[in-house]
Formats: structure tokens, sequence, C-alpha cells
């Protein structure tokens, strides 16, 4: 197992927000947190491969905009936000590095990683402010020859589909139901009681990575069956950030 991580830049506090008034941000912190995550994630079995920093991208951190893997294919995204277009540059030369097939979304679509959700052979797509329908179609008719279905989502409020929901290692999806347009889209639902907790990155089949900001959820989920690890990502939040955003995982 590797993740494609990317360290942050001095330039974070000026990121892009969307659904959020913008607050302060403690460098020093987001880059002792963004740290501590990484080890979080080669504790667990994970190698990382760095991606070259961008110091004068502030969103460059979010690594999982820019490109999105489905087995042995990456796709390279195109982001809605035109600060984050020269993002993939970068990312598409250590992806080709790692051997994937790569394949990319081009204009006039726009895709964000953080708007797909896979579960199983299905990539739910928000369709909200950064990727719009264009971006959508291109994915469909990349993925469905490989076996794919590609579901779209109406997104009106949250920044990304997986800033509302994520899914457990058994399929069930959670979130935060006041970002959810509509829950009924996905088979099984489940709300979480606070909107931090939205977001779990899936370690092995029994275990997740949550933000430290849920402590409800966290009982929710270990009262499931979880183990649940938590990691401190308070100063990406201020970034409409969470712990998915931070990393892309591939799994061979």
């Amino acid at each position: 197992m590797r993740v494609l991580v990317r360290p942050t830049s001095p330039l974070l506090a000026d990121g892009e927000v969307t659904h959020i008034e913008r607050s302060p941000v403690d460098i020093e912190l987001a880059r002792r947190q963004w740290s501590d995550y990484v080890g979080i994630l080669q504790a667990h079995g994970f190698e990382a491969v760095h991606v070259p920093a961008a110091p004068e991208l502030p969103d460059s951190v979010f690594i999982e905009d820019t490109v999105v893997v489905f087995g042995d294919v990456a796709v390279l995204t195109l982001p809605g936000a035109d600060s984050r277009k020269p993002e993939t540059a970068a990312v598409a030369g250590v992806v080709e590095g790692l051997g994937l097939e790569l394949l990319r979304i081009e204009a006039p679509g726009t895709l964000d990683g953080g708007d797909i959700l896979k579960i199983g052979r299905t990539a739910y797509v928000g369709r909200g402010g950064r990727t719009n329908a264009q971006g959508i179609a291109q994915l469909r008719a990349l993925l469905a020859p490989r076996g794919w279905t590609v579901v779209a989502v109406p997104m009106t409020k949250a920044l990304h589909l997986k800033s509302a929901v994520t899914a457990l290692p058994d399929g069930t999806v959670i979130g935060w139901e006041p970002f959810v347009d509509d829950p009924r889209i996905f088979d099984r639902f489940l709300p979480v009681p606070e909107p931090e907790g939205a977001a779990v990155v899936v370690l092995d089949a029994g275990t997740v990575l949550l933000s430290a900001s849920a402590p409800r959820t966290a009982e929710l989920l270990a009262d499931l069956g979880y183990r649940v690890v938590t990691a401190a990502v308070s100063e990406f939040e201020k970034l409409e950030g969470c712990v998915t955003c931070l990393s892309v995982r591939i799994r061979s």
C-alpha cells in the first residue's frame, strides 16, 4: 500500500474558502499536524510517496483533489478553482513514475478528487461548485469500459461530496446530514453527530482514521466495532479540509 502526500505550503492561510468564514491559521501547527498524519498512515502499513512541495500554491497540501486512483488507473483531475489548476502537473509526474495508467479530465470539464467517493466498483461523484457536468460525463466515459459505475450526486451544501459523506469499510455511508442534499441516494446511510465526523480514511477492514475534532463520532464508530484512530487536523479544517483531503491512498 502506498499513499501520495504533499507538504504544507507556507501560504496555507491564503487557500480557498467557500462555505465557511476565513479564520487565522497557525502554519507551524499545521506542519506538525501534517507530519503526525503522515506518520499514522505509515504506522498502518502505507509507504509515503512525497510529491514535491509547491510553496507558491496555498492549497497544494490537499492532494486528494488532484488525482483519483481506480485500481491500476489514475485519473488526473482538472480542479474547479483556477488557483488550484497548477497543482496537477507535479502530481502527474509522480503518478506516472508509480506505473499507473494515467487518464485526464480535460477542459471544459472540471473535477475535484474530493467529490469522488468509491464504494466497491461504484464512484459517487458530487456535482457542486468545483465539479461540473462535463467533468462527470468525462469520468463516466473513462471508467465505464473499466467496469466502474459513476453515480452523480447533487451537492449544494458543502464544498465537496467527501466534506459531507464518506464510507466505512463495510460500505455504509456516514455523513453530516445537514450537508447532504439527499441521503436516499446511498444504499445505507448513517448520520454522524458532528460535521468533522463525516470524513474517515479506511486504514484496514477494522480500522478508520477520524478527525480528533469529532469525539462523539469516534464513540459511535467504536460502538459499531471499529478501531478508531484520530488525527488533529484543525488547521486544515479551517480551509474546509479533512482527513481524506491530505492523501491519496493506493492499494494494489
